[in-house]
């Protein structure tokens, strides 16, 4: 089944629940809850526009203008309305029922418009279509009772968790053999015991005093135990080969239940990116959509879940982030608007973003929005910050005009609200050094996972084993001490001589007592997260295990520091904890030198200075450039890294995968452009003092101030280039 097919199938079912929904609200006695009316009539346009259903998504805009207006007490809900919304209903699920083949009837678009515009003239009938079965309607559920959560599986699915069902099934009798046999073991036991608390009885020894029927007797209860034992050992291996049989069907149960749960990212998010490439081309504009992490595996009621956030975020990001193209080139960017969705799992949380190289957020015209709809009073002065948190406000929108993509302010609500019902967060920000980034943080829950179990407090606590870079025991009465906080060297071939990493006990970071040791060492763990590197020690390490990690307990944790919970052998729960709230909570957690840089290459004669090697990053969309320039660098002494643009290069930074000395970096780059580089590390304190050597082919006077005034330590051209230049210029630097 190829793609197009499969996001059909997706659709049949999921337009049927909106469909039903809808019509159950209307139905249902009492107040009608038209802001879900509204939500399943714009999810319904979105999905429709992703399948390329035009007639469906040109229906399903004039309901959601309908409902909009109904809700805002512009338009009442009257005979005319609900006729107009139950034909828009049936004409919707005829087509689908078709296949999408042939024209949708008129009708029911015309009955929308002359319920928006009163004045213009009434639709004629249309002949009725064939009626095509469909289902009763739902029963209405109580009022105040939430709806079930609807899972979409394959049949395939269903049917190779049914074999695997049948196959434990199958295993099962042989633990009924096992016990019977164990039953008989048990009998032979007491009969021999009979036998031998016969021969000790007074009659009986007198009788067995003839040494020859002594010597019977015991033969027969040597012979009897000989047989006992027999029959321990081949109970011994039934009761084994039965386990193994229910263990092995029993993981094939549990591996085809959790492939109902965890599908690729791909499954549910693969046809968005032609779906804005769509709406676009629609809109008369040029955009290149990419992703990236749809590999990776996300259980399947998340991406659900996830799935109308992301279609309005992407529609939002087309909507807010297009720009005229005059203006783009002004601003020295790429004709297109560029889209890119990330999915990317970091510690236990999933990371979700939507990133876009558009006009940026308009933060002037965010609050007076905000100001205009009273959400801030006349004398509050918001920072950009607390500006950039309104657009999740339902109804909040800097649109001027109401079209197919954006306008009535429902599509950054909406991913907070699906944020905070999975336990998660959302936010926007500026991007640099154009654009906007919607991040969703929410935990990875319900899925098996590799955690190492730890103790800290007397308590056991799990931590994501791809976290743990290498486990170790550490003497905490010899650390080493710099600006007033523990450290640790670090060694190994991937290590730069004389790097250190925070260390912290576990117990401290969780706030809880740390018992008592009895041995000189401490069991320690390094980690890697997203905000850096740092040792945590610990009182004891129990196991690395793969257990199902289910979603935090709602109360009485820190949200920061805990992400889920395993439980373990005994039932006992263990809170999985995030490595990046420890790092967080540890403080800057980045690779230090325990000294200061030397210079490797001496510029006065060339000569290299006999120390460790400092590393220089460079960073060249050029294949050839940066090739040449890490030969020259290599060749005097350096270690030298490569990034293709200026993105990775901050990326990699942030990431502190390893030490930096100075950057050389292209300013023609994709992405991110050199200037954009500098403009961003200058901004941070980490690195406000990194050496940065701009080196272009843009030898204009303008470029070379504006690369300075950025905060550039040195501006070379190419067109003069001369690679001393290049390593005395760097060596002045370090």
């Amino acid at each position: 089944m190829d793609i197009r097919q499969q996001l059909l199938a997706a659709f049949e079912v999921e337009h049927r629940e909106h469909l039903d929904a809808i019509r159950a609200a209307l139905a249902a006695e009492g107040g009608v809850d038209w802001h879900d009316v509204f939500r399943r009539a714009h999810s319904l346009k979105g999905a429709a526009r992703a399948v390329d259903l035009p007639p469906v998504e040109a229906v399903a805009h004039q309901l959601e203008a309908l409902f909009e207006r109904i809700n805002t007490g512009q338009h009442p809900l009257d005979r005319e309305a609900r006729a107009a919304t139950h034909l828009a209903l049936d004409r919707i699920e005829a087509y689908v029922a078709a296949g999408g083949a042939g024209a949708m009837p008129d009708d029911a678009l015309a009955a929308l418009a002359a319920c928006l515009d009163p004045t213009a003239p009434k639709p004629a009938p249309e002949p009725e279509p064939a009626p095509t079965p469909s289902p009763s309607p739902p029963a209405t559920e109580p009022a105040g009772e939430p709806s079930l959560a609807v899972l979409r599986v394959p049949a395939t699915a269903v049917e190779a968790l049914t074999r695997a069902s049948h196959g434990l099934w199958a295993a099962l009798p042989g633990q009924t053999l096992a016990a019977e046999r164990a039953t008989r073991f048990a009998a032979q036991a007491r009969a021999l015991r009979r036998r031998a608390e016969a021969a000790q009885r007074p009659s009986q020894a007198e009788h067995l005093a003839d040494a020859a029927a002594l010597r019977r007797a015991l033969s027969e209860i040597e012979a009897g135990l000989a047989a006992l034992a027999r029959e321990a050992s081949d109970l011994a291996l039934g009761q084994k080969a039965a386990n193994l049989a229910v263990e092995t069907a029993a993981a094939r149960v549990r591996e085809e239940a959790e492939r109902l749960a965890l599908v690729p990212a791909e499954t549910v998010f693969g046809g968005l990116a032609r779906m804005v490439r769509d709406l676009a081309r629609a809109e008369g504009r040029d955009v290149e959509v990419s992703a990236r992490g749809l590999d990776l595996p996300v259980e399947r009621a998340m991406l659900q879940s996830l799935k109308d956030p992301v279609l309005h975020a992407l529609r939002n990001a087309l909507s807010h982030g297009a720009e005229p193209p005059e203006a783009r080139r002004r601003a020295g960017k790429p004709p297109a608007l560029s889209i890119l969705l990330s999915i990317e799992a970091q510690g236990g949380r999933l990371v979700l973003g939507i990133h876009d190289d558009g006009r940026g957020p308009d933060l002037s015209a965010i609050e007076a929005t905000a100001r205009q709809r009273g959400l801030l009073g006349p004398e509050a002065r918001p920072d950009a910050e607390a500006l950039l948190a309104l657009p999740f406000e339902p109804g909040f929108s800097t649109a001027g005009t109401v079209d197919a993509l954006s306008g009535r302010g429902m599509g950054l609500s909406v991913v907070a609200e699906v944020a905070r019902a999975l336990h998660g967060q959302v936010r926007l920000a500026p991007r640099d050094p154009h654009g906007t980034s919607l991040i969703l943080t929410l935990p990875l829950s319900a899925a098996r996972r590799p955690v190492v179990i730890v103790e800290a407090g007397g308590v056991r606590y799990a931590l994501p084993s791809g976290a743990v870079e290498a486990l170790t025991r550490l003497d905490p009465d010899v650390l080493e001490t710099v600006a007033g906080r523990a450290v640790v060297p670090v060694e190994g071939e991937a290590e730069r001589a004389g790097t250190t990493l925070p260390v912290a006990a576990l117990s401290a970071l969780l706030g809880v007592p740390e018992a008592a040791r009895d041995t000189a060492t401490v069991p320690a763990l390094r980690l890697r997260g997203a905000q850096g590197r740092c040792v945590v020690t610990v009182e004891a390490l129990h196991d690395v295990r793969r257990l199902l990690v289910l979603p935090a307990p709602p109360f009485g944790v820190d949200p920061a520091l805990v992400t889920g919970t395993v439980v373990l052998g005994t039932d006992t729960p263990a809170l999985v904890l995030d490595p990046d709230g420890l790092i967080a909570r540890l403080g800057h957690a980045g690779p230090r030198p325990s000294h200061e840089r030397m210079k490797p290459y001496n510029p006065a004669d060339g000569t290299m200075v006999e120390t460790r090697r400092s590393t220089i990053l460079v960073v060249d969309d050029s294949i050839t450039t940066r090739t040449l320039e890490k030969s020259i660098l290599e060749a005097a002494g350096y270690r030298v890294i490569v990034c293709v643009d200026g993105q990775e290069a901050l990326d990699r930074l942030r990431a502190r995968i390893e030490p930096v000395d100075c950057v050389v970096a292209d300013v023609e780059m994709p992405r991110l452009d050199g200037f954009g580089l500098v403009e961003a590390l200058r901004r941070e304190e980490e690195f406000g003092r990194l050496p940065i050597v701009l080196m272009t082919s843009r030898g204009d006077e303008a470029d070379i101030a504006r690369g300075l005034e950025l905060g550039a330590d040195a501006y070379l051209t190419k067109q003069k280039f001369d690679q001393r230049e290049l390593l005395d210029t760097i060596g002045q630097l370090l």
